[in-house]
């Protein structure tokens, strides 16, 4: 560029890429749609770029937009962290907020996103509920919830933060006694760790492709933590995000390539509280640093 960065064209041009028109960008920005149309055509002019081609209905980048777009993620994710770490300094961002996940979630995942927030805001206390039911948040159990599945209640507010990947996982022990299993048909001959309900967990399975039956599943627990240490102590495979699995030095991967066990994830709080600036950002936060995880 031939003078000073003007990160309002930037953000412009992040905010049309992402939403894929200016009238979309434009309500997400809270300008005219004009307005932001100019920004766009700015910094295209001085960028001597076509970022986007025009249709009536979208705006379609160039191979020029996504290579800027990868840049451009990077310094919006960097300018809302700023943003983040200045309210949560200037606002006295403390007091208690309570955010429930799963045990394994809880032990395994938050741990790293939370001393992160804890640098961001020292004054802030995070009350951690490792529950693998679902709190409810709108009777207040929890600030902030992380769940697998997007929730229904109309007063409920919920950001899908990814598409977590994950795999089954044997320990090196079972594989060496009972061998590595090289086609999805080769896991009926296998022992399964249960989670809770049977049927239920059959039935997801089997939707993933996976064919076991009540004869697979040897033993179980209603606690994420008891079934991963079951797996590793040899009992039987299990399924598990690659964020956690990969973690852990006598985990094997089963079947890599071969079946997709993705889950979504959400962050849930109540619609007054996103009105509340603590948990606002703590909400804005976490989902910025979980869809790194």
């Amino acid at each position: 560029m031939d003078r000073g960065f003007d990160w309002t064209q930037l953000r412009a041009f992040l905010a049309t890429a992402e939403t894929g028109s200016l009238s979309a960008a434009a309500r997400q920005l809270g300008l005219t749609q004009p307005t932001v149309g100019r920004q766009v055509t700015a910094l295209e002019d001085e960028l001597r770029l076509a970022l986007f081609e025009r249709t009536a209905r979208a705006m379609t980048l160039t191979d020029a937009g996504r290579d800027l777009l990868v840049e451009a993620r990077k310094m919006g994710e960097a300018a809302t962290r700023i943003s983040v770490m200045a309210q949560g300094r200037t606002q006295g961002l403390e007091g208690t907020i309570r955010v429930t996940a799963s045990d394994m979630m809880s032990a395994y995942v938050l741990p790293d996103t939370l001393l992160k927030l804890r640098d961001l805001a020292p004054r802030l206390r995070v009350d951690v509920i490792a529950a693998n039911d679902i709190r409810d948040i709108l009777r207040r159990e929890a600030d902030i919830a992380i769940r697998h599945v997007r929730p229904t209640e109309a007063d409920l507010i919920a950001r899908k933060i990814s598409d977590a990947s994950a795999h089954l996982y044997a320990s090196k022990s079972y594989v060496a006694a009972r061998g590595l299993p090289e086609t999805v048909e080769d896991l009926k001959h296998h022992d399964f760790i249960s989670m809770s309900d049977d049927e239920m967990y059959i039935a997801a399975m089997a939707n993933y492709g996976i064919p076991i039956t009540a004869a697979n599943l040897r033993t179980g627990s209603t606690s994420g933590i008891t079934t991963w240490e079951l797996m590793r102590k040899g009992f039987g495979i299990f399924p598990m995000s690659d964020h956690i699995g990969d973690q852990f030095e006598d985990a094997v991967r089963l079947l890599d390539g071969v079946t997709n066990l993705s889950f979504p994830v959400w962050l849930v709080t109540h619609r007054e509280l996103h009105t509340s600036k603590r948990i606002r950002l703590v909400f804005d936060l976490l989902a910025e640093m979980l869809s790194e995880s």
